[in-house]
């Protein structure tokens, strides 16, 4: 599990391609501190497993199923990617239940300056927008982040200086792809209410809810 605080910009120095699947190289500095074999990195937004570790670097094996839910297959040689570690038992809760399993992507269709922000707006399908609400989060490339404005098809997250500075958001143009993982929560409540559960509107109303 993960919070969307960003720890760092890695980069891609490497990439192995397989007929459906592939292995990634990436280096960074502040994750090694602790980072071991069997270990949870969020690597624009997807959890991948470390399966080798050398030099501030580590290697993950992205299957095709993340290849084609994701936009990792679109990273390059030389591709900045935002890496945070799974949280500690001790750590704070800065952003919000990020999984490292994305719902899928968006490609974002407008960036412009507010005074000392920057607003994104992202365009995805409906299956994303339906858990998406305003003042709600959205962890885009692994970044929690607060939905400013929701359309039919397109929502904006507006961020600060720090978060342009400290992730690579501020490195995304209009037409690329991100990674999108919805708020958890609003995902198992929706599953719980459905009609093949025992969790009904009749059932809450009768316990007051």
């Amino acid at each position: 599990m993960f919070t969307g605080i960003v720890e760092e910009i890695g980069k891609v120095q490497g990439i192995q391609k397989r007929m459906k699947s592939s292995i990634l190289m990436i280096t960074g500095n502040k994750i090694f501190e602790d980072l071991k074999i069997g270990d949870s990195v969020s690597t624009n937004g997807v959890c991948l497993t470390v399966s080798k570790l050398g030099n501030c670097t580590f290697y993950a094996d992205v299957m095709n199923e993340t290849l084609s839910r994701s936009a990792l297959g679109n990273l390059t040689i030389g591709s900045y990617v935002n890496l945070e570690r799974a949280m500690a038992s001790n750590g704070r809760f800065g952003g919000h239940i990020v999984s490292g399993h994305i719902d899928g992507t968006g490609k974002i269709v407008s960036i412009h300056k507010d005074d000392n922000a920057i607003w994104y707006t992202v365009q995805t399908d409906s299956k994303i927008m339906r858990y998406i609400i305003e003042k709600g989060s959205i962890a885009i490339d692994g970044i929690s982040l607060t939905v400013a404005k929701v359309e039919k098809d397109h929502f904006s997250v507006s961020i600060i200086p720090h978060t342009a500075k400290e992730t690579i958001l501020s490195l995304k143009r209009v037409g690329e792809l991100v990674n999108l993982e919805n708020d958890i929560i609003g995902k198992y409540i929706e599953k719980f209410v459905t009609p093949q559960s025992n969790i009904t509107e009749a059932f809450l109303l009768k316990h007051g809810f």
